[in-house]
């Protein structure tokens, strides 16, 4: 199973931590996404999830094991795999962070091999689960493991940033997605300018529209909100 474009959200403030950890991440085809407290962690997880959360537990404000409870109390992310980052050695904040429902825990320092190795080997123990390969919304299907999508049977010419973007957008059909979060899910810039998100969804409506007829999903704009894909029986381009 590759791990070329699964999302992971690093919870951690501790920037020279955050900054080796993604890049060793980043190193193996991995998509990632960084906050420093538990509060913008649990902001980041929708309405997009990720595939997994690296999550440290000593953070300011909210810690990680309040995060990680409210994580397993939603329906939506439940099912989410955690790992716990930790640099205390008491055995009690294994016990509670697994009681809590954390998948793993590993202690600082740790060896970035180690960690892949982890992250990887949860991943794919998580998905190992699920029975379906495709993901489809109407008449769009998307292949995940392929890394391609069609509509009304026909493969869509998509680069590889705007399958990126109809998948995260096929995961929550009729749910909007905000500008500020599919930035941050492709591009790895959290808080930046989102007109570069404008300008690949234009291309990718342009694609859906001329690939299909109104049975097509269709990429709707709220103003001032985001994105959502939709399924309708007729569309215009807002």
């Amino acid at each position: 199973m590759t791990m070329q474009g699964k999302r992971i959200l690093i919870v951690e403030d501790e920037s020279s931590i955050v900054n080796v950890v993604s890049q060793a991440l980043r190193r193996h085809g991995f998509e990632v996404s960084t906050v420093d407290n538990g509060d913008d962690a649990l902001d980041m997880l929708y309405p997009v999830l990720p595939d997994l959360v690296l999550l440290d537990l000593m953070l300011p404000g909210m810690d990680g094991w309040e995060v990680c409870r409210r994580i397993r109390s939603a329906p939506e992310s439940k099912g989410l795999p955690i790992i716990m980052m930790t640099a205390r050695r008491d055995e009690r904040d294994l016990v509670q962070g697994l009681g809590l429902g954390a998948d793993d825990y590993i202690k600082k320092p740790f060896s970035l091999v180690e960690l892949v190795a982890r992250v990887k080997s949860l991943i794919r123990r998580t998905q190992m689960v699920q029975t379906e390969p495709t993901l489809s919304v109407g008449e769009l299907e998307i292949d995940l493991e392929g890394q391609m999508a069609r509509l009304a049977g026909e493969e869509l010419s998509l680069s590889l940033t705007e399958y990126k973007l109809l998948r995260i957008l096929a995961e929550r059909p009729g749910q909007v997605v905000p500008r500020e979060r599919l930035l941050s899910l492709i591009w790895g810039v959290y808080g930046g300018d989102t007109r570069t998100v404008d300008v690949h969804i234009s291309r990718l409506r342009k694609k859906l529209t001329q690939a299909a007829d109104d049975r097509a999903p269709a990429i709707t704009a709220l103003r001032g909100r985001g994105y959502r894909l939709t399924v309708e029986e007729h569309h215009e381009n807002p």
